[in-house]
């Protein structure tokens, strides 16, 4: 008797490209994800790489928690810094965030 009141509710066909919309956006997501993300981050590992393997006896470097000094020593995985007169610390290559100009020391 009610059913006279009530309109019946009928589902709506589906689009028809919903299903390429989506791997689009899919798509999409993924390449921005890509340019702007990983690429870049792995750019900079790279070159950070590069730089841990060419450190030498002599150079001037600073260390990510802003110590500068001149390399003693260099192993495997550890650089000995001079960072003053007769004081040698141990760090690890990995540490080293930038390789200074031969004299930066003496001008600071």
């Amino acid at each position: 008797m009610l059913d006279f009141f009530i309109s019946p509710a009928y589902a709506q066909d589906a689009p028809a490209g919903g299903g390429i919309a989506q791997i689009v956006m899919l798509v999409g997501f993924v390449l921005i994800f890509y340019f702007l993300l990983w690429r870049p981050q792995s750019k900079r590992a790279k070159q950070h790489k590069e730089l841990v393997s060419g450190l030498s006896k002599g150079d001037e470097v600073v260390i990510g928690g802003g110590l500068v000094g001149r390399i003693t020593k260099v192993s495997d995985e550890f650089i000995s810094m001079e960072i003053a007169d007769n004081t040698e610390v141990n760090v690890q290559k990995s540490a080293v965030a930038a390789v200074l100009p031969k004299g930066t020391i003496k001008s600071i």
